[in-house]
């Protein structure tokens, strides 16, 4: 739905639920002042959670929640990554446990459908009360406010609405505050990288298949009986991934009676670096996945058997497992370039690389060849390694103490989408490397797996016959990756990858 633009709806078994919850709401309201003190409803928020709010007041309350909220800063987000915000907390309030009318989610989901994106700026969430400011640029929009874009238009928030043929919301008690409590930035972006990274990963085994073919290297450390005895399911996995790109091979068959007793540790552990990468970012996809089912509002709504309701506030809203998660996952892709970027010093090192051209340049000396894309791809690497450092060892007090440990989570989710990207580049890198050392084996060909990644590659990226800026080509790889199409084209002659 993020990225697919398919539409969204509410089903009515959802509706029903809601409506049941909202009633619970309702009957706070309809008490007025004589209503018991309920959190968020008729009350103020965070530190001011004791000073209670007058009935005529509460529809106000809810529209200054926002407002007050809406303070983000730093770049925007792109469009998928607002509308995986909007869907989550569209699927959070549909839960049922939030107290909101359907009409909110009936404003939300029109919003998704008809293609008004909110101006929801990346930076000012700790990630404890929910991703409160993120979230709060959001819910502008749903009354009118703030700012969007429409078909590519920046428009106001009104204005987009209106263009939109749909109109502005008028929020009534506990909803203003069920539309920012939750943990759905860190959420979204973290969903939305972690099927990034899962591409990433298979994409690192065809780019390691095609760098062994160039370096002539072995196929015995990826046997299953190897595998059996140390059975990591992502090593498995990776490991199956290699015999199958590796089948029917000239090139090794041409040398499997030399001298060489082993591989290097880049390419003869691949199943155990690459593995290790894919069983992290599995568990950090299913934390992801219960947080995407997950109620994280506060005060949540539970009704009774005998028709009431008990309102219980907690702290569901509280970013700690995903922010873990989100530590995790980018320590774990980035693994990818750090193995990545040695295969590419095999490639290019003319002391490491079997008899292959200094830097595999077509004329060394006179050119340089892919010398500065190992360069390159050792910058990326070192900058993982600062973005590595996990955002969820750190907590910072706010709202005068109340919120005294906060997450941090939404920041190891923007972190984890920039070193996705430097892993790109650096697999684009040495797609772009691989590709040109098994040109240099010809006559012999490689297996049937890596020549469908090589005949990807050279219809974006051309042989490189003399040097040229070298830029292109690695962002043309990288589009190869981001797409899919290289793992298309490698699955349509070797079978189903993992």
């Amino acid at each position: 739905m993020a990225r697919d633009h398919r539409p969204v709806a509410l089903c009515p078994e959802a509706r029903g639920r809601v409506d049941a919850s909202r009633r619970a709401i309702d009957a706070i309201a309809a008490a007025g002042d004589q209503a018991p003190a309920v959190y968020g409803i008729n009350t103020g928020f965070g530190a001011l959670a004791e000073t209670r709010i007058h009935e005529r007041d509460v529809r106000a309350l809810q529209r200054n929640l926002v407002r007050s909220h809406a303070c983000g800063v730093g770049p925007d987000l792109g469009e998928a990554e607002v509308r995986a915000m909007m869907v989550l907390r569209a699927q959070v309030i549909a839960l049922g446990f939030s107290g909101v009318r359907a009409e909110v989610i009936d404003a939300l989901m029109g919003m998704i459908n008809a293609g008004v994106h909110p101006r929801i700026p990346a930076q000012g969430s700790v990630g404890a009360s929910g991703d409160l400011a993120p979230l709060a640029h959001l819910a502008l929009v749903l009354i009118g406010e703030g700012e969007a874009t429409l078909a590519g238009e920046k428009l106001s928030g009104g204005a987009a609405l209106s263009k939109a043929g749909l109109a502005p919301i008028e929020l009534a008690a506990k909803e203003g505050l069920a539309l920012i409590n939750g943990t759905q930035y860190m959420t979204a972006l973290g969903a939305l990288a972690l099927v990034d990274a899962a591409n990433l990963a298979t994409v690192a085994d065809i780019a390691g298949a095609m760098s062994l073919e160039a370096l002539k290297g072995s196929k015995k450390p990826f046997d299953d009986r190897l595998m059996a005895v140390r059975p990591h399911p992502g090593q498995a996995a990776c490991a199956g991934n290699l015999r199958l790109l590796l089948r029917e091979s000239e090139i090794m068959e041409s040398h499997v009676n030399c001298s060489k007793v082993q591989d290097p540790y880049s390419l003869r552990c691949m199943p155990q670096v690459h593995g290790a990468t894919r069983d992290a970012l599995a568990w950090a996809t299913e934390v992801v996945a219960r947080e995407i089912n997950s109620v994280t509002d506060n005060p949540t709504v539970f009704l009774r058997d005998d028709g009431g309701a008990d309102l219980i506030s907690g702290g569901n809203f509280h970013g700690q497992p995903v922010a873990l998660a989100m530590d995790l996952a980018a320590i774990a892709v980035a693994e990818l370039a750090n193995i990545s970027e040695r295969r590419v010093e095999q490639l290019v090192n003319p002391m490491l690389s079997s008899g292959l051209t200094p830097f595999l340049a077509p004329d060394s000396g006179l050119h340089s060849g892919f010398m500065i894309a190992q360069v390159a791809s050792a910058s990326l690497v070192s900058e993982n390694k600062v973005l590595c450092h996990p955002s969820s060892v750190d907590s910072i007090p706010s709202s005068a103490g109340r919120e005294d440990h906060v997450s941090m989570g939404s920041i190891g989710a923007r972190k984890l989408g920039q070193v996705i990207a430097n892993v790109r580049a650096s697999l684009a890198i040495e797609l772009c490397t691989a590709a040109a050392g098994v040109d240099q084996r010809r006559p012999l060909r490689a297996s049937k797996g890596v020549m469908a990644a090589l005949g990807a590659v050279r219809e974006v990226v051309g042989e490189m016959l003399e040097d040229r800026p070298l830029y292109l080509d690695i962002a043309a790889a990288g589009r190869l990756i981001e797409r899919r199409s290289l793992i298309a084209a490698v699955e349509a002659q070797v079978g189903e990858l993992r």
